[in-house]
Order: C-alpha cells, then structure tokens, then sequence
C-alpha cells in the first residue's frame, strides 16, 4: 500500500480516555453528538452519529463524516474509569482535610509542588484553589463556632455555659462545613482536591486498581489494532486522561504493532502530565513518555491552549519530565489558540469560566485553524497526515523541571 493511500481512513476505531471525572460516560456522547454537528455546519461537511449495534460491549458510538467527497466511519467507545473516581471521592469532611494536608505535604516533600509552579504557575493556582477554599471555610466555621461558644458561655453560668458552648460550637462547625461540601458543585474545591490526591495517593504511581483497568483497556486497543476492521486507531486522553492514554499507547506498542494493520496514533488534550510525571514513584508513566516520544510507529499530537489555566499548556511532557530521548519526534506541541479560533463575543463569554475552557478542545471552534476534534476523530485524513510538516507552536517549553526523572 502507497503512503497516499496508508494517509486515507474509511473507518477508524477511537478509544476516548477521560480525565478525573465522577460522571457517566453518556455526557461524553452527547457533548459529542451537538458540538459535532455544530462544527459540521461551521465547516459545511456532513455529519452523523448514531448508536452502536446492539449487543456491543462497553459505552460508544458511530459517527460518520463525508468531508471533500470522502466518506468515513469512526466507531468511538469512552474507556471507562468513573466508577473508580466515585470510589475514590467517598470520604467524610474530616478526612477529606486529613487528606488535603496529606497531599500537600507530598507534593511540598517531593519538590514536585515547586517545580510545577516554576513551570506553568496557572495549573497551580488551580491546585491551590482547593486548599484556600476548604481552609478558608473550615476558619469560618471555626470562627462562627467560638461566637456561638463564647456567647452560651457568658449567657449560662459556671461550667454548664462552658460545655454547652462547646458542644453547640462543635455541631455548628460540623454543620456548616457539611453545607460547605453539599453546594460545592461550583466551587469544584472537593473535585480538585480528589483530582490532585489520586494522583498524590501512591507518590505518582497508578494505583492497582487503576493498574488492572488499563490492562483491560490495553487488550480492546490491542485487538482493534488486529480484527481488521480499522484503518487507524486512535487513543484519546484528556486532562488526567492523557498521562493514561500515553501509558496506554505504549504498553499496546510493546506488544507489538500488525505490519500493515491499522496505524496507531495518540492524541493528549489539555494535558496535565507533569503533575503526575513530576511524582518520585511516577516511573512507569516516565518510561512510557520517553517510549512514545522517541516511537518509530506511533504519531503522537499534543494540543494545547494558553487559555486553558488547569492544563500545562504548550510543554512537551517527556522533555519537561527529563526522560526525553536525544532527537525524540515526538510529541508535536500545537496550540489550539482559542482566542483566535473562537469569536470574540464567544471568548468574552467562557474565557473567565475555567471549567468550560477545560472542554473546549471537545467542542466546536468558531473559525477552527487546523484542530478539529471532530474531523481528527471522524474524518478522512490519518493523524500523521493531518500534522504531517505542521511545526510546533511558539513558546514551546522543553526545558527539564521534574525534580525526579529515574524509570522503569
């Protein structure tokens, strides 16, 4: 098969890797279906999307593109990990503190906290949000606790005013950081802290049960790779999810890749790798960096924005973690550029909603330059041809600031 031909894709296998999130991969989907068929009608090619055939495993969908002529069928499954991030956020408010002083404490010890901070300060700003919020409420539930203590004091006499200041004082505080945890839904303080702690929890190593399901996502992407019914497989990580799919990518890679199967290709979006990468026991995740960025087989596309202040944006994971191989290829760094891809009323309106800018390298792009999430992942064209002599964006950092490089 000629490289033109090896460049076109009639039918692609994407397997979606979400971050840190506690929600049900139906989100994904629908997010998929409108932001998809918005794009279509910007750019003016045809787009569909329907469910997949009954009796298939795990949660996707089929999406089908004709773009210039061309025709492509992409079947897309979100590789699960929510169940284990519910798991992971059942805690009480006093251990959820207990858990929040452990975590600091192991990104301070580990010089992984500053090396984070001298490298991109926004993603810290981020980290810390959790930690000024919760302190920040648990002080006011302490102050309005020793108001109510110091008032049943002077009220009640001798030691009877005492303790029941003392217990009124304590059931107020409980109450009150209770109610704090409840509406948190827009604060996220609790998420981040939980996003941050799973990360922290085994000093930058996956947990084991986090292990076990990658295993078993290595086996689906393994046997796309084999069944013959792709052109291209595509993982996609995001956010937390992109430090997974690259360890994905490469334990697939390992096993070796079919020669002349389906190409293999990773894309990472809004990546937050260093703050894993950057761990003591983070070595399984340096070692698959460095694999994939010097790979042979594998195209590797990075895409960032400096808008997005909870990713690191434009640095090149496996240069900034040290492990970088001499004249590594890999990955290509591009921004996304929302303030030029996006409509100035549309980036007035979301550029302040942090959350939301987070996603938007799933959703449509006003007047996309050459990242189109939905034309990488449904359309005609193979990762490596898309970015095929494309250089990487401006301001790229590839200087080492992990203060732990040692692997596997």
């Amino acid at each position: 098969m000629n490289d033109k031909a090896r460049d076109r894709v009639r039918r692609r296998r994407v397997f979606y890797v979400p971050g840190y999130d506690p929600f049900p991969p139906r989100r994904y989907r629908e997010l998929y279906r409108k932001e998809g068929a918005e794009q279509a009608a910007i750019l003016g090619y045809t787009f569909d999307m329907r469910a997949e055939a009954p009796g298939s495993s795990g949660y996707g969908w089929v999406a089908e593109t004709e773009i210039a002529g061309q025709r492509t069928e992409a079947r897309l499954k979100v590789l699960v990990w929510s169940d284990l991030v519910q798991a992971s956020m059942q805690r009480g408010v006093a251990s959820t503190y207990l858990l929040m002083l452990r975590t600091l404490w192991i990104f301070f010890s580990t010089g992984a906290l500053w090396a984070m901070i001298r490298l991109r300060p926004g993603p810290m700003l981020a980290g810390l949000w959790p930690v000024a919020i919760l302190t920040g409420q648990l002080l006011l539930a302490l102050g309005l606790g020793a108001l109510v203590w110091a008032g049943l004091a002077a009220l009640l006499p001798g030691g009877i005013g005492h303790l029941a200041g003392a217990v009124a004082a304590a059931a107020l505080a409980a109450a009150l950081l209770s109610l704090f945890r409840r509406f948190d839904a827009r604060l996220k303080a609790y998420y981040l802290l939980y996003d941050f702690a799973q990360v922290a929890a085994h000093r930058g190593a996956y947990a084991p049960d986090l292990a076990a399901r990658m295993e078993g996502f290595v086996d689906e992407v393994a046997e796309a790779l084999t069944d013959g019914a792709a052109d291209e497989v595509l993982i996609v990580g995001h956010s937390s999810g992109a430090a997974l799919a690259v360890s994905l990518a490469a334990a697939v890679e390992r096993r070796g890749l079919p020669e002349g199967g389906a190409r293999l290709a990773l894309l990472t979006l809004g990546q937050a790798i260093p703050m894993q990468g950057f761990l003591p026991d983070a070595t399984r995740l340096r070692t698959d960096l460095r694999q994939m960025a010097g790979s042979k087989t594998t195209t590797w596309v990075d895409v960032s924005a400096r808008g997005d202040g909870v990713c690191f944006w434009l640095c090149d994971p496996a240069a900034v973690c040290g492990v970088a191989p001499k004249g590594h290829r890999w990955p290509l760094v591009i921004s996304a550029a929302f303030s030029q891809s996006l409509k100035p009323e549309t980036w007035r309106k979301i550029r302040w909603r942090f959350f939301r800018l987070h996603i938007q390298y799933l959703a449509a792009f006003d007047r996309p330059r050459d990242y189109d999430y939905f034309q990488i992942t449904a359309g005609p064209m193979t990762l490596a041809a898309r970015y095929r002599g494309r250089a990487p964006s401006p301001s790229l950092e590839t200087r080492v600031f992990s203060p732990h490089r040692g692997v596997e």
